[in-house]
């Protein structure tokens, strides 16, 4: 189990990850992804779901048609820990030119 990161790290973190913010009334950090359309859209998803299956950390996620609302937190840990921080990247580098 990884521990949560401190408020400097994710401070440092949110500061480094684009359009990433503090999810509200919960320890976690949100995005939400705008696509060119749902087929776009639906292919992150999956390029993203093949991610958190190996790193064994999934996505609290809502989908509706272009758009993609994403939620990480590390429930085990009760909060943000680095595996969110990576996961967030990863994201990121998926959506590349498409989000």
């Amino acid at each position: 189990m990884a521990g949560k990161i401190d408020a400097a790290a994710r401070a440092a973190a949110l500061k480094d990850l684009k359009g990433w913010q503090d999810a509200e009334e919960r320890d976690a950090i949100t995005k939400t992804y705008q696509f060119k359309d749902f087929t776009a859209a639906f292919a992150w998803m999956k390029a993203v779901a093949q991610v958190a299956e190996r790193m064994d950390h999934h996505p609290e996620w809502r989908n509706v048609y272009r758009t993609v609302e994403v939620v990480l937190t590390s429930h085990d840990a009760d909060g943000v820990t680095q595996r969110d921080v990576t996961m967030a990247r990863e994201m990121d580098r998926l959506a590349g030119a498409q989000a």
